[in-house]
C-alpha cells in the first residue's frame, strides 16, 4: 500500500487511544531503525519519547529479533502450566536483578494487568481490602489499574471500586508550602500520609502503590528520604509496598530499577514496557520470597491465557542480555548528564519553562504562563483550545516525535541515543519553546 492508503485505512477502521477521532492525522511509517522512523515519502522522524517510553533499545535490535525467530522455530505458544525455557530463564534473570528479598515472578501481558495482579496478590496475602495510591499517578486504564490511577483518565471508570484511596504526591514545585529543604518536604508528606493511614484504618490497608518516579504525570522525583519513609510506614503497619516500575524501570533512570536510586526494598514490583522494549508485549509482578512462600500453601487466584508467553519471554531474555552486554546503564548515566544540562539551559532561557525534572533519560518540561506565579500553560485536566496538542504538532513538523500530558512536554528518548543525536534534537525543542514564549504567554 501507499502511505496515504495506510493512513486512510487507519482513520477509517482503527480507534486510537485517548483521542477525539475525527481530527486524527496519523503519520504512516514505512520503516524504522535505531531512534529514527521514516514515512513513505522518506521523511525522517526522531523518536524522542521511545514511543510510549517503552522502546528503550530503539528499532531494529537484531539480538531481540533473532531470539523471537529462534523461539518461533521451536513453538510459539504453550499454556502457563508448562515449563518453558524462555519463561523460566527470564524469571530467574529478573529475580537476580532485584534485591535479595525477592523470590518469584508472575507474568502478565502488560503494565495494567501487572498492577491489577499486584494488588490482587497484596490483598490475598494480607487479607485486607484497601489500597492507597497517589493522585498524580497512572497505573493503567483497565478497571482495577484504572481505579489505582489518580489522574483524570480514571474518570470514565467512576463510580469506582470501594477501597481505592488516593493521597497526594510529594510534588514540591506545585505545593502551596515553601519548604526550606527536601527533608522538610519529606517530613510534611510522610506525616500527612501516616495521618491518612490512621484515618482509613491501618489494619484495613493491604498495599500502598507508587510509581517509583511518577511518569506521565510529570516525572516527579521523590524528595530525599521520602521512599524510605514510605517503606518504614509500610513496615510499621503491616502494609505491602508496591513499586510500579512499568515506565521507570529497565534502565530509564540510570539504574536497572528506579527504586535502586533510593535505597529501598519493595515487597512487590510491577514491570512491563522495557522488559522486551515492545518487541512482544509482556509484563509481570515480582514478589518477595516471603509472599511467594505464602502461596506455597494458599491458592494464587491469578491467571492469564498468555502469562509468560514464550515469544515474549524469549524477547525478554535477549533484551535483558542486551542491556548488560551493551553497558546501557553506563550510557544512560553519561548521556543523561548532558540531557540535564541542556534542560537547565532551556529553563534559564525560556520564560515559558517553569521547571525541568530529569533523572537518567527520563525527563519533563513543565510549561507556565508566569514563572513567578507558576500559572500552568493549560489548566489541570483541561485544554479546550488544544494548546499542548499544537505544540506537539510543531515539534512533529521538525521531526521531533514526543507527547504531552497536562502542561508538560516529555523528553524520554530510546536509551541508545548518542550525545550528538540528543543535542541535535534539543535544538528543535529550543525553537518550539521560542514560539511558546512569543505566542502563548
Amino acid at each position: 500500500m501507499t502511505g496515504e492508503e495506510v493512513k486512510e485505512l487507519s482513520k477509517k477502521y482503527v480507534l486510537q487511544s485517548w483521542s477525539k477521532q475525527k481530527a486524527l492525522n496519523p503519520v504512516p511509517i514505512e520503516k524504522a531503525d535505531g531512534i529514527y522512523m521514516y514515512d513513505y515519502d522518506g521523511k525522517r522522524y526522531t523518536d524522542m519519547s521511545a514511543q510510549l517510553v517503552n522502546l528503550n533499545v530503539g528499532f531494529g535490535n537484531k539480538e531481540i529479533a533473532d531470539a523471537i525467530k529462534e523461539q518461533v522455530d521451536k513453538y510459539c505458544y504453550l499454556a502457563p502450566s508448562y515449563a518453558v525455557e524462555s519463561r523460566a530463564e527470564l524469571a530467574k534473570m529478573i529475580i537476580d536483578l532485584l534485591p535479595d528479598n525477592f523470590g518469584k515472578v508472575f507474568f502478565t501481558n502488560a503494565g495494567a494487568d501487572a498492577n491489577e495482579n499486584a494488588i490482587k496478590i497484596a490483598r490475598m496475602y494480607t487479607g485486607r481490602n484497601k489500597v492507597l495510591s497517589r493522585y498524580r499517578s497512572y497505573h493503567g486504564s483497565s478497571f482495577g489499574a484504572g481505579n489505582l490511577t489518580g489522574e483524570p483518565r480514571r474518570f470514565p471508570l467512576e463510580p469506582g471500586i470501594p477501597g481505592f484511596v488516593k493521597f497526594f504526591d510529594p510534588y514540591i514545585y506545585r505545593e502551596a508550602i515553601d519548604f526550606p529543604s527536601e527533608e522538610a518536604a519529606t517530613k510534611f508528606y510522610l506525616t500527612k500520609l501516616e495521618e491518612q493511614i490512621n484515618y482509613e484504618g491501618a489494619d484495613s490497608i493491604a498495599a500502598i502503590v507508587l510509581e517509583t518516579i511518577t511518569g506521565s504525570n510529570g516525572v516527579i522525583i521523590p524528595p530525599k528520604g521520602y521512599l524510605p519513609g514510605v517503606r518504614a510506614l509500610c513496615d510499621k503497619y503491616g502494609i505491602v509496598m508496591i513499586c510500579d516500575e512499568v515506565m521507570a524501570g529497565w534502565g530509564r533512570t540510570g539504574k536497572m530499577f528506579a527504586f535502586e536510586n533510593f535505597d529501598i526494598k519493595p515487597d512487590l514490583v510491577s514491570f512491563a514496557k522495557g522488559v522486551t522494549c515492545g518487541y512482544v508485549q509482556l509484563g509481570g509482578v515480582a514478589v518477595s520470597s516471603k509472599i511467594a512462600e505464602y502461596f506455597d500453601e494458599h491458592l494464587l487466584s491469578c491467571g492469564l491465557t498468555y502469562s509468560g508467553h514464550p515469544l515474549a519471554c524469549a524477547a525478554g531474555v535477549a533484551c535483558v542480555n542486551y542491556y548488560k552486554d551493551s553497558n546501557i546503564l553506563e550510557h544512560v548515566n553519561e548521556v543523561g548528564k548532558v540531557l540535564g544540562e541542556l534542560l537547565e539551559e532551556l529553563k534559564e532561557k525560556h520564560p515559558c519553562v517553569g521547571d525541568v525534572r530529569y533523572i537518567g533519560l527520563f525527563s519533563s518540561i513543565e510549561l507556565v504562563k508566569d514563572k513567578t506565579t507558576k500559572e500552568p500553560l493549560v489548566e489541570y485536566g483541561k485544554d479546550p483550545k488544544g494548546v499542548m496538542g499544537s505544540l506537539v504538532g510543531k515539534l512533529k513538523e521538525k521531526g521531533f516525535m514526543t507527547y504531552s500530558h497536562e502542561n508538560m512536554l516529555f523528553v524520554n528518548p530510546p536509551l541508545i541515543i548518542t550525545e550528538e543525536q540528543l543535542r541535535e534534537e534539543l535544538v528543535k525543542m529550543d525553537e518550539v519553546l521560542d514560539v511558546v514564549d512569543k505566542e502563548y504567554i
